[in-house]
């Protein structure tokens, strides 16, 4: 039996379902943490207020880099490309208005490469813009495009990661952005763990997206904190920063499924020739102690035929298989750190004539300034195919990094 196939068993769109409506049955006053919401209390921005009717918090960031990519074999330390670039710039705005139960979460961008410039020729500037409604301290909702609940790096902010860039496996498997309404709890115990239940029911079909068909996107994701929260959220910020003085876990699981997609990564990638219905299986966890710091993630994507094709006989792929991301950090100073990542990406066999296995090792160095709000970045990287890790592999490339990000 194929892995769609076992997910059909499943029932992944009454899953996500039953997952939302969870959401709705509690009625606990509970404190809402570690989620990936703005947070309007931040004391990074500037704020601006009258009274209790009207609060807005105004923040900024960019990310400067320089880098470099050498392929054709892992011997040839020749460079084939350099990259400088503004790689993010942006803008957000958070707050609320008339009453505090009623916030707003907005996020622009400026950079060409995160207007989608560099795949389209429409530029997209808006990357959220989601109303929150807070029915009590547990328990919230949300209208509007933001991050779906999937895997744990891609719902991490940018600015908040230990490498310039997130994986291979989050670049072909992520659910990213979607327009819909997402649900949020959170459910403690009598001691100190607690649990968190989210859903989505959206388009389907990514950011900015215009009336396409009639499919949907239910996604419904699980959290488990069996030793409480993490300082600051820190179980969506990479690296101990914090140093917890106590072993601090999250665990959790999604799945989705996306009904009639019409791009080749569900929420991203080119138009497809056909729709197709995809399904999503994401298992991630977060660890930390003492300057310590591991993230690992487990993304698959299945669909029954991935193959599209126009009349011309071109060929268009929805992006099948798996993969893996673990990353171990460790902070030698209360400013530095070192991290390392070993990912790898698998096509299913569907696909392999058009996509290749890759792995990638990576080598990072972050010295922060003040947080994650700035911070200078160094990576090292090696990057190879069909598990062919030889360096004089045809096709295996180095890659280096230097960013400074920088904001408010």
């Amino acid at each position: 039996m194929s892995y769609f196939k076992k997910c059909k068993s499943l029932n992944f769109p009454k899953v996500a379902v039953f997952c939302f409506l969870m959401i709705s049955s509690f009625a606990y006053s509970q404190t809402v943490e570690s989620d990936e919401r703005a947070l309007i209390e931040v004391k990074e921005g500037i704020k601006f207020s009258k009274d209790s009717l009207f609060l807005m918090n105004l923040r900024f960031r960019m990310q400067n880099r320089a880098g470099f990519n050498s392929v054709y074999s892992g011997t040839d330390l020749g460079i084939e490309q350099f990259e400088m670039r503004v790689r993010r710039l942006r803008l957000r705005l958070d707050g609320y208005v008339l009453n505090p139960k009623f916030q707003y979460y907005i996020q622009l961008a400026f950079s060409k490469a995160d207007m989608d410039l560099e795949t389209g020729n429409i530029a997209q500037p808006v990357r959220d813009a989601i109303l929150y409604y807070t029915l009590n301290d547990n328990f919230y909702i949300g209208f509007g495009q933001s991050k779906l609940p999937g895997n744990r790096e891609r719902v991490i902010s940018s600015g908040n990661l230990q490498f310039a860039d997130r994986s291979i496996v989050n670049s072909l498997f992520t659910l990213d952005r979607d327009f819909g309404i997402f649900g949020y709890y959170t459910l403690r115990t009598n001691g100190s763990s607690l649990f968190l239940i989210k859903g989505a029911l959206s388009s389907g079909d990514g950011r900015n997206a215009s009336a396409i068909n009639n499919g949907l996107a239910y996604t419904g994701r699980l959290e488990a904190l069996p030793f409480g929260t993490f300082k600051n959220s820190g179980d969506y910020s990479e690296g101990d920063l914090e140093f917890e003085v106590s072993p601090k876990l999250s665990l959790g699981v999604t799945l989705s499924e996306n009904h009639k997609a019409v791009r080749t990564a569900g929420q991203l990638g080119a138009e497809l020739y056909a729709p197709r219905n995809l399904s999503s299986f994401i298992v991630d966890g977060m660890f930390k102690y003492r300057g310590w710091g591991v993230m690992s993630e487990y993304m698959r994507r299945s669909t029954d035929d991935p193959i599209t094709r126009n009349n011309l006989g071109d060929v268009r792929y929805v992006v099948v298989g798996h993969g893996v991301n673990t990353q171990i950090s460790r902070m030698i100073s209360r400013k530095s750190e070192m991290a390392v990542r070993y990912a790898y990406v698998i096509p299913n066999e569907s696909i392999e004539v058009y996509q290749n296995r890759v792995d990638e090792v990576l080598l990072g160095y972050t010295h922060y300034l003040n947080g994650h709000r700035i911070k200078v970045q160094g990576n090292l990287g090696y990057r190879w195919l069909e598990g062919l890790y030889q360096l004089a592999n045809s096709g295996n490339s180095w890659t280096g990094m230097f960013q400074v990000e920088f904001g408010i």
